[in-house]
């Protein structure tokens, strides 16, 4: 089995807590990425959070807020599943099944942000088809809650 190192996505593109919501918005857009890790500052890429397209919608949109000036800080999700360069790729797979996650930060023992492994970077870079096939289904499975 690969390490997460191998199939995640190095120095994502991340946000700080204060940026605004419609400039995370459009770091969304311009990159094609359905997430942005929140991180403390520039210095340290400390994950402190994360927000998601869904976030967006939900807790702005739906809202009706202000996109432009709304924080980072008041949408995200500040309770990161996470897992680190050197795990198996399948404690990653695991942790985004039972969470049912899209994609999962990969952070270093200081909690500093090192990359991000998404459905796509798996199914495009490990030839398991089948493996692929599973994490997707228990991904989008519906939750019992």
């Amino acid at each position: 089995m690969k390490k997460c190192s191998e199939v995640m996505t190095n120095n994502p593109v991340c946000c700080l807590p204060n940026d605004t919501v419609a400039n995370v918005a459009e770091l969304m857009n311009s990159g094609n990425i359905g997430s942005i890790p929140v991180i403390e500052n520039e210095q340290t890429k400390k994950l402190i959070g994360i927000v998601t397209d869904r976030d967006l919608t939900l807790k702005i949109v739906a809202k009706g807020l202000d996109a432009k000036s709304t924080k980072v800080e008041t949408v995200m999700t500040r309770k990161v599943v996470t897992c680190r360069a050197d795990d198996d790729l399948q404690k990653a797979l695991d942790a985004m099944a039972e969470n049912q996650l899209r994609r999962i930060p990969v952070v270093d023992a200081d909690n500093k942000i090192m990359g991000i492994i998404a459905q796509a970077d798996v199914a495009t870079r490990i030839d398991q088809p089948e493996k692929t096939a599973e994490m997707v289904k228990e991904i989008s499975q519906a939750s019992q809650y």
